[in-house]
């Protein structure tokens, strides 16, 4: 919810601030906004649409009382650092209208108690905010949309969806927001636990990791052939599959674009054998187009739950030139997985070692992976690599 500026309304008298009904969303806000002009308030909002304002109230746990001056001077900050936090949880304009509560001037406070007790700097608190806004929208637009859609059909004819709505959030809702703050716990202490096993602060922000994209093959021709319906369902099982995989075999999905999934493993035999299993999981899908994979092992940077650099850069174009249904990577994860034991340098030296083993009565190597070089390539913005083909070994 971005915000006016200019002040205006600043004659209006705030209410004075009493403790929150209930803990409430940070920033609690809502689409409802999205029916009110940049302005005030429309003339009988209340009137026209009473369930919509009963379901907010609802979900945010109080009434409207401010506006975005009275909220921002409530709270103890300046009307410009209340737009910033406000423009960054991605909320839409809503001029002055009476339309904030309590807890959007709690969550002004401890944002900016955050900076002024020099726990976070004013861009690092804005950073937070966008990054709890981008996430979240995205949590409850799913939710709206796959579960309580299905979740809200009239159980008898002639009752209203939102007639069933209420009491249905009435009961999820306390829930919904338990089980939300479990996970976000769950994932802190897994994000904390790799920060503090890094080998040095430098590596705490740009850190190695295999970095691998998965592409489903023909996707925009499937665009065309296919109803919206049938093609929603085959995204949503690509994408649970692809996070299922990687998630049980020890990688981090950073984010899915629709017919393309991008993860990331501080490990490159990780990373391989995840490659791998989707290859393997999607050709035994009838269902499922074709897919192909590409990995690269490198310096990553970090931002907001999302990676960037040449690595990230790199796998994407190995992936674009990847043949159907299979994994190429780059000669850096290649010379990983062979320093690591877990792929011979070639099979000459794989029949070589196991010779050796067999005159000296001792077990051969076990290797996982088989890798064989392909022709090196330019690769555009990236000058020559040289992709291997990843297999698993028989």
């Amino acid at each position: 919810m971005t915000v006016d500026d200019t002040g205006s309304g600043a004659g209006d008298s705030a209410p004075d601030g009493e403790p929150g009904r209930t803990a409430g969303s940070v920033g609690s806000a809502t689409h409802a906004f999205d029916s009110m002009d940049s302005g005030d308030e429309k003339p009988g909002d209340q009137e026209k649409d009473p369930l919509a304002l009963r379901l907010e109230g609802l979900i945010l746990g109080a009434d409207r009382r401010y506006t975005p001056f009275q909220a921002a001077r409530s709270a103890g900050v300046s009307m410009e650092l209340a737009s910033r936090f406000w423009r960054a949880m991605g909320f839409p304009d809503i001029g002055q209208a009476k339309a904030l509560t309590e807890a959007d001037v709690l969550a002004l406070r401890r944002l900016a108690g955050l900076v002024e007790a020099g726990l976070l700097s004013e861009a690092m608190a804005v950073q937070v905010a966008r990054s709890t806004g981008q996430t979240t929208a995205r949590l409850a637009e799913w939710q709206i949309d796959s579960f309580l859609e299905g979740l809200t059909e009239p159980p008898e004819p002639g009752m209203t969806r939102t007639e069933v709505t209420y009491p249905l959030m009435e009961l999820l809702l306390p829930e919904l927001e338990e089980f939300l703050v479990y996970v976000w716990r769950r994932q802190l202490a897994a994000a904390t636990g790799r920060v503090v096993q890094a080998a040095d602060d430098e590596e705490m922000v740009d850190r190695r990791l295999a970095v691998g994209f998965a592409d489903l093959v023909g996707f925009t021709r499937l665009t065309r052939r296919m109803e919206e319906e049938e093609l929603g369902e085959l995204v949503e099982a690509f994408e649970t599959t692809a996070a299922d995989l990687v998630a049980a075999n020890g990688g981090r999905l950073i984010k899915t674009l629709g017919d393309e999934v991008l993860y990331a493993a501080d490990d490159a035999s990780v990373a391989a054998e995840i490659a791998l299993r989707l290859i393997e999981t999607m050709a035994n899908d009838e269902t499922m187009p074709e897919l192909r994979v590409g990995i690269a092992f490198g310096t990553v940077t970090t931002r907001m739950g999302d990676v960037f650099g040449t690595t990230v850069n790199l796998a994407s174009r190995l992936t674009s030139i990847a043949p159907r249904d299979a994994v190429l990577v780059d000669g850096a994860l290649a010379e990983e997985l062979t320093r690591t034991g877990q792929a011979p340098a070639s099979e000459t030296e794989a029949a070589q070692a196991a010779e050796v083993a067999e005159k000296e009565g001792t077990e051969p190597p076990s290797y996982r992976f088989a890798l064989q070089p392909m022709w090196q390539r330019p690769v555009r913005g990236l000058g020559v690599v040289e992709p291997w083909l990843l297999a698993r070994r028989s």
